[in-house]
């Protein structure tokens, strides 16, 4: 007999038709995306270990931009601190929409998810540092802690859109939400632990673009023209602070209101600037930064296998990829059971703690903020970044895999539950489950 009392809600139950669209029309667009990220990483992969790679190289360190603001740049910093200041940025719109009018704006459904990405960071990062410390790798390893700390969320929905077609809406957002959560702990991790220089002017500078930008989308402004160059400003002095420059991103999503006020038709009246910013910015974020990014971080030469074992047994590869493998399901799982016995609540009724694991598994795909972190911790371009890369992708593939094998052999129930979810008897377009649980 459940343990769960009437007015107690089951962990990944249905939430609302609403909410359910919503994520779908998201996660359309990051598989998308997620296949031009795979197609950019194995274009730079191919190239970096061609008779070309010197031309690969030589690409990435072309350099662009005004001198005279610090801003002359090669390509492989604009990606990583530029492009993704776009990505952060629509994270940033994402969390925020999620815990202000969506369904996570309920603390019992928002705990899990929080919960499963804070337990997704602190056991990848612990069991790192136990395997770099204690093979005693030294001069420095331990700064790369927070490299498996990341889940690649176009990566993962890229995989499971092979795999898990029909993995239920309450899980997809589960993923989906744990996902952005962790990239907003990271983006919190890199403005805290990998910030080397300080500049304080700089920094307060920042404010002064930012405050005005605030005033503008808070005035539901949304035209480019004045936002732009705000945005801009903000970023290129929050670069110029020594903080990595995508923190600019979640500072300036986090400004943007999320529902309507109340001259415009009040929170009933449709999508708010931050949901219409999602949608005008989510596909240049899946479609062409975060591919760029990988095209331009993922290009690592093996040197042949020699070169591929030599870097897969440094003590800091092998703390990624254990991090990666088993920190992340670890984490993600006990934190998940703890939430549940903590509140009382059990798992949905068609879904059992295999499918947890299948998708704590799955969340052990870290590839783009993985790979940021580990240039900030090693440099880019030395022997250990290229050894984190080599890790990065062992790992991810590696947690590929394990997910398939998972979350396949569970695909049958998916798929019933997946036909009970949008049987349309009534053909108005609305799913009858939805209309069924209205009040």
């Amino acid at each position: 007999m459940s343990g769960t009392s009437p007015g107690t809600p089951r962990l990944f139950s249905r939430g609302s038709w609403d909410e359910a669209r919503r994520v779908a029309d998201i996660l359309r667009g990051e598989t998308v995306g997620g296949a031009l990220l795979l197609a950019g990483a194995v274009a730079a992969m191919i190239w970096a270990n061609s008779p070309w790679s010197g031309a690969y190289e030589a690409l990435r360190a072309v350099r662009v931009g005004p001198g005279a603001l610090h801003l002359d740049l090669n390509l492989a910093a604009w990606a990583s601190d530029g492009l993704l200041a776009i990505f952060f940025f629509v994270a940033g719109l994402e969390l925020k929409r999620e815990f202000v009018a969506g369904d996570l704006r309920q603390a019992r459904r928002a705990a899990v998810p929080v919960a499963a990405a804070f337990g997704g960071v602190l056991v990848p990062a612990v069991l790192y540092l136990l395997v770099t410390l204690s093979s005693g790798a030294g001069d420095g390893a331990t700064r790369g802690w927070a490299i498996p700390t990341a889940t690649d969320i176009a990566f993962a929905l890229a995989v499971l859109a092979v795999i898990g077609r029909y993995l239920p809406a309450a899980l997809r957002t589960f993923l989906l939400t744990l996902a952005v959560v962790d990239d907003l702990l990271a983006i919190v991790i890199i403005a805290i632990f990998y910030t080397a220089d300080l500049s304080v002017l700089p920094l307060l500078g920042a404010l002064v673009p930012l405050a005005l930008f605030a005033v503008l989308v808070q005035r539901r402004v949304r035209a480019w023209w004045p936002l732009l160059p705000l945005a801009a400003a903000t970023w290129a002095l929050v670069h110029a602070s020594g903080v990595h420059a995508t923190v600019a991103g979640v500072l300036l999503a986090f400004t943007v209101p999320v529902v309507r006020g109340e001259r415009a038709g009040g929170p009933d009246a449709g999508p708010g600037l931050a949901e219409h910013f999602e949608r005008r910015l989510r596909p240049l974020s899946a479609g062409v930064a975060v591919p760029v990014f990988a095209f331009l971080s993922a290009g690592v030469a093996f040197g042949g296998l020699s070169g591929l074992v030599t870097a897969l047994t440094d003590p800091i590869a092998v703390g990624v990829v254990i991090g990666l493998v088993v920190g992340k399901p670890i984490g993600i799982m006990a934190a998940t059971w703890l939430v549940s016995r903590f509140t009382r609540a059990d798992l949905d009724e068609n879904l059992a703690w295999v499918d947890v694991g299948g998708l704590s598994v799955l969340a052990g795909i870290g590839f783009t903020v993985s790979l940021l972190i580990g240039e900030l911790a090693f440099g880019p371009g030395s022997e250990r970044d290229a050894h984190v890369k080599v890790a990065v992708l062992t790992g991810s593939l590696i947690a590929a895999l394990a997910a398939a094998l998972v979350l396949r052999l569970r695909n049958r129930t998916y798929r019933r539950i997946h036909e009970a979810d949008t049987a349309d008897d009534d053909g108005d377009g609305i799913p009858d489950v939805y209309q069924e649980e209205r009040p």
